[in-house]
This record gives C-alpha cells, structure tokens and sequence, in this order.
C-alpha cells in the first residue's frame, strides 16, 4: 500500500513537471511567434503618401476609342494644394496636463488655417484667365482655388482672408482678368481684380446666383438664379441689372420653350449665343444675345445622347456644346443642332477618364477641357482635338494605310514562284531503261 502511493505521488510529479515543460515550451513558442510577427511588421516598409498611381498609362485614353481618329485626350488631373507628406505623416504631439492647467495652447489652438494645406472637396464652377491660370470655386472648401497646371504651384481666395464667402459656386473671368464669383448664401456676386482684391458686387435682383458666363463682345455678364428660375443679365462694367430671361416664381415646374426649372450652368459662344443647362427638365436651351429663344435639345434619359441633371455647360473653338452631366457621369458633345457627336467617360469611379457626380465643364484658348467633380473632390484636364485637327490627322491615317497597302501589293507581285514538292512519304517514280 505504501509503495503504490509512493509510486503514485512519484508519478504525479513527473506529470505535474511534464504539464509544466509543455505550458513553458508553448508560452516560448508564442512569444518567439510574437515577436517574429512584430519584427516582420517593423521589417514591412508603410505604404509611400503622396501622389496616386494607376496600373496603367492614363495618357493613352482617347475618345472616340482607334481605329477613330481621337477627339478628346486625357492630359491630367488636380486634388488641390501640393502637401509635405513627411510633415502630414508625423503625429501630433499632446499637450501635457501642467500645459493644460497653466492655460497653454494646445497643437490644435497652435494651428493656422492660413497654412493648412486645403484638399478639393466640393469643387464646382471653373474658369481660365489669360496667363492660363485656373480659377475652381470649392463650395464646401469655402474658397476659390487657383491653379498652376504648368509649374503645379496652388493659390487661393480664402473665406475669412482675402474674401468673405457662404457657399460658392460659379466662376468667370472676362477679358481684365476680372474675376466674378457667384454665392448663394450671401446672394451676391463678388468682382475681384487681376490681383484678387474684391473690388465690386453684384446683389440687385439676386436670390440663388450658381453659373456664370461672361460675353466679352457685347459686355454681358449672365448669372443663373437656380431658386428663381431664370437668367439674369447685367451690364458687365456698370454691373446694372438688364433683363432676365425666363418665367420665375414658379417653383422649377415650368416646361414651356424658354422657361427653365431649376437651371445651372450658362456658356457664351464667340457669336454671343447663349446655352443654359435646364437641370429638372433635362434639355439644353439657345437664345440670341438679346435673350430670344431659339431652341433647345436633349431630354430625360439613360445613355449617350440623353441627359440626367445636366449641369456644366461650355462651348469650344468649333462651336460644338459640351454638357457634364451629373448622374451619368458622363460629359457629352453636341452640334448646334443638339447632335450627339462624341462623349467622354468610361463610367462611375475615380480612376482617369471616369467620373463621379460630374458637375463643372470649361474650356479654354488652347482647346484645354477641365471638368470638377465633387466625390472625389477633383479636377480632370483633356485635349480637345479641333475639326481642322482631326481632318488632318485623317488625311495622315489614310495616307500611311495607303502606302501600307501599296507596300503589301508589291511584296506579293515580287515574292518568286512556289515550287512544286512531293507529297511526303512518296518516293519519286525511277525511270526503266530502255
């Protein structure tokens, strides 16, 4: 008896020590894994801020898609102001309870909004002055971003510094680098210098000014009321009210020709027609530079050739009418007769050449089309390939594929005659002697 509780209390012993070696060597074994995970962790570079890259090369989209002569190329795109990644990147220091008590300033306190790098958020109305600079109202932003596409370079008209803003939207910019920025908070239209100094404001008659349009011939300034439903237009030196085009005070239910709902964008070509995107009513409208209307085109619809809140509106070199529509994302091209000729887009999204909610469309001198959109908070840069253009690079294409074709023709009249062969596995006849 007492040798079996011996041996058992041995034995219990030796399984206590062996639970205890495994408990230990499996404890080892988790923090050898831990730390071997933490040092790959520390080993695995963090992904690069900075610029987004694609898989692919973005300056290759065309619109039509070869073997069609391209009519629109996509350039570039903007977010906003250039950023020091390695500044962004580094935390924020807290401050201490004894800062705190003794009535210091905390880092967020410490912080200048005057040096913050502002981001695009809700960028809108576009316009381009004479040394190429572009011009992008910010509605959420607060401000107008100004924009160096060649040196890459960032200003802006601040809400609170240079300015004071509610929320605005349209741009627009006459031959003096004047600059007009439509608010409809404050229901105003604010006039700024070539040095961006306000030097004027529009507020007789105003209610919910949005888009904007300048004709510099005839010394118009247009401004879209969306809320009254009309155009206004004002002498674009004496800033006087002139006249107002459309029905208003009925609430964005009118259909008739002439008559708008809920309008947004406006654009002047060089002849002082003008062209209004009628948002609710899906259509574009035409009237001559003395507000008569002409005609209009376009209607409700799902695909190329229709419209879904058309809003943007700009015309370029050739007097065709491009119109960024905000719930197709997709920026179409007509003729004056509303013709569908090409239209740029490869879907929802926020890679190049695809858009999300699409509102603004401007074009300038260089045939430069800029388009905004307020998802991504972005702006898109295309070429656009005039008449004159594409007819030559026409020209060109037939030209190579003739001689092409002509090269072909010629290799095969001097390629020499096949021979005749044996079929395989055949021996040839042996001739019998006589």
């Amino acid at each position: 008896m007492h040798s079996f509780l011996y041996k058992s209390i041995r034995f219990r012993k030796a399984l206590g020590l062996v639970v205890l070696l495994s408990v230990f060597a499996t404890l080892m074994t988790a923090n050898a894994y831990a730390d071997k995970k933490k040092k790959k962790k520390a080993e695995t570079p963090a992904p690069e801020a900075g610029p987004r890259k694609f898989g692919f090369d973005p300056t290759k989209l065309v619109w039509p898609s070869p073997p069609n002569v391209a009519r629109v190329k996509w350039v570039s795109y903007f977010a906003g102001q250039k950023i020091d990644y390695t500044q962004t990147a580094k935390s924020k220091a807290k401050a201490s309870w004894m800062d705190r008590l003794a009535g210091g300033q905390t880092e967020e306190e410490k912080f200048n909004p005057k040096d913050f790098p502002y981001q695009m958020i809700g960028p809108y109305g576009i316009a381009i002055d004479s040394k190429g600079l572009v011009y992008v109202a910010d509605q959420r932003v607060g401000g107008v971003f100004i924009i160096n596409t060649e040196t890459l370079d960032v200003q802006m008209i601040r809400n609170g510094y240079e300015a004071h803003f509610g929320w605005v939207n349209g741009v627009a910019i006459d031959d003096d680098d004047r600059l007009f920025v439509s608010d409809g908070k404050i229901h105003k239209v604010l006039i700024f210098n070539a040095k961006h100094e306000v030097e004027g404001q529009i507020t007789e008659g105003l209610e919910d000014p949005v888009g904007l349009a300048i004709d510099t011939t005839n010394r118009f300034l247009y401004v879209v009321d969306t809320q009254q439903d009309q155009v206004l237009v004002y002498d674009a030196d004496s800033l006087k009210l002139l006249r107002r085009i459309g029905t208003g005070g009925k609430n964005h239910f009118l259909t008739t020709p002439g008559d708008f709902g809920a309008p947004q964008g406006v654009a002047v070509d060089a002849e002082g027609t003008v062209y209004v995107t009628d948002t609710m009513n899906n259509r574009v409208e035409i009237f001559d530079a003395d507000g008569n209307f002409i005609r209009e085109f376009g209607k409700n619809g799902d695909g190329p050739g229709y419209f879904a809140r058309p809003k943007g509106i700009a015309v370029d070199a050739d007097g065709h009418i491009w119109v960024a529509d905000q719930v197709q994302d997709r920026l179409q091209v007509f003729n004056r007769e509303g013709q569908l000729l090409t239209f740029v887009g490869t879907g929802h999204g926020e890679l190049p050449g695809q858009f999300k909610t699409l509102v603004g469309v401007a074009i300038d001198k260089h045939n430069r089309v800029f388009t905004t959109e307020q998802e991504p908070g972005r702006l898109q840069v295309f070429r656009y390939v005039t008449d004159a253009e594409a007819a030559a690079a026409k020209v060109k294409r037939d030209e190579e594929l003739q001689r092409a074709a002509e090269r072909r023709q010629k290799a095969a009249a001097s390629a020499p005659e096949s021979k005749s062969v044996e079929p395989v596995g055949q021996k040839p006849a042996e001739s019998k002697p006589n």
